[in-house]
């Protein structure tokens, strides 16, 4: 065996040691089995569903400017009366009374407004939570995804670190048999201390970012799940970014959400206009009165029952121009709140083609970069080649090397990044869900 298939050979060795020690154990967990764990401990999540129960419950209450209210009042008194003209009826008495109310509305454009914008704040919290849900996605998959990428580069440098401790062992051979001269084996150990460097910083940026998903998740040592290969990353479908475009209009939690707050303003104007008109409510009471002693005229027990039905109507004249002044404040805020719903509209529209173009370019760096690992793959070996028969320098292997790694690291972080940005197309378009996750967890190794 020459040497140059040798050393090839032992950095095959290495790579394949280094990724096989590394490799997810039996425990790793999945993105899917990640994710659920986030929903389930993350703070920022949490704080958004309970801020949606807490909408629930305010759009529940507008109900009840539309039903009827009822209140019981009870009271009970001694009255001690004194006539200081004649003693007969000097003498203390009890009384005692219960009075039943209720009122319903019958006419009041204002408390129909208020219930109606009741209805639209479910609208509105449903939208909060979906945008909460869909950035725990992109966030539980970058976080992931830079884990494994940490995990990688960690690798790809103890893989590179022994492929150099290999030529500064063979520049040394070569230095001490006359073959090559000292720059040799100090440009490799140059490099060897480079590599060691590298292989300190690779491995604290993956102790950061195993930290960083720890904490999202709420588990400590986690272990990511590597890809079980290179995945064949599939077009985008539908391939024409209008249509991803024309999806978001409906789909977005951004637009639904500025909807909601078009549609809420334009009932805050309803209910200012209601402050010109008049109201009409239905109203009933029962009171009973009881006097167990009698009373000042009266020496016995009696009781008295009062029921009464009636309309209540109450017709605005005059508020010192403050309802004309609500009206004008409304309508500004109305044309406000419809701006707001035609920029959000060209964010998402934006953000969507933004997002589109960036993975449709992350493909085809990924394809690009697969050219480059077979070219620097193929480099490689013809560099070292030439170093044993003498036309190449020992810094050609050793940039030949550094090449090879540093596009393998590249690669595979590409192909995360294309798979990220699969999820952030979505999101920007508003249709991602939870089980789009399932498609990425497939690629996974089990």
């Amino acid at each position: 065996m020459t040497h140059s298939k040798r050393s090839l050979t032992v950095l095959s060795l290495a790579i394949s040691g280094i990724l096989a020690a590394l490799a997810p154990a039996a425990q790793a967990q999945s993105l899917v089995e990640l994710y659920d764990s986030a929903r389930a401990f993350d703070a920022t999540y949490l704080s958004a569903k309970l801020q949606y129960d807490a909408n629930l419950a305010r759009a529940e209450q507008s109900r009840a400017s539309i039903l009827p209210t009822a209140s019981l009042a009870g009271t009970a008194t001694r009255t001690d009366f004194d006539n200081s003209i004649s003693t007969i009826f000097s003498r203390p008495y009890n009384t005692q009374s219960a009075t039943l109310s209720a009122s319903q509305p019958l006419y009041r454009p204002g408390n129909w407004a208020t219930y109606d914008q009741g209805q639209k704040q479910l609208t509105l919290a449903r939208a909060q939570l979906d945008a909460a849900e869909q950035e725990l996605i992109v966030r539980t998959t970058q976080t992931y995804f830079e884990a494994l990428a940490a995990q990688d580069s960690l690798n790809f440098v103890k893989a590179q670190k022994a492929a150099v401790a290999e030529q500064l062992a063979s520049a040394k051979r070569n230095f001490e048999v006359g073959t090559a001269t000292i720059t040799d084996t100090r440009e490799a150990q140059a490099r060897y201390d480079l590599v060691l460097a590298q292989e300190i910083a690779a491995e604290n940026d993956l102790r950061v970012k195993k930290i960083a998903l720890d904490q999202l998740v709420g588990k400590q040592g986690t272990q990511p799940r590597s890809l079980a290969a290179p995945p064949v990353l599939q077009a985008i479908e539908p391939a024409d970014v209008n249509a991803w475009v024309l999806q978001s209009e409906s789909a977005h939690p951004s637009i639904r959400l500025a909807q909601s707050n078009l549609e809420i303003a334009r009932l805050e104007v309803t209910k200012a206009e209601a402050g010109h008109k008049p109201t009409l409510d239905l109203t009933g009471s029962y009171n009973t009165t009881r006097n167990p002693s009698g009373t000042a005229t009266a020496g016995y027990t009696f009781n008295t029952n009062t029921a009464t039905i009636g309309l209540s109507l109450n017709v605005p004249l005059f508020a010192g121009f403050s309802t004309q002044n609500r009206i004008r404040e409304t309508l500004s805020l109305s044309d406000k709140a419809s701006s707001d719903l035609e920029g959000a509209r060209r964010n998402v529209a934006q953000s969507t083609r933004t997002a589109f173009f960036g993975v449709v370019s992350g493909q085809g760096q990924v394809k690009a970069l697969e050219a480059a690992e077979q070219s620097s793959q193929i480099a490689l070996e013809a560099n070292r080649l030439g170093y044993q028969v003498g036309v190449r320098i020992n810094i050609d292997v050793l940039n030949s090397q550094s090449q090879l790694f540093q596009t393998k690291r590249d690669l595979a972080k590409a192909r995360y990044d294309v798979l990220v940005g699969g999820l952030r197309l979505r999101q920007a378009n508003g249709s991602l869900r939870a089980e789009d996750l399932q498609a990425i967890n497939s690629l996974l190794l089990k």
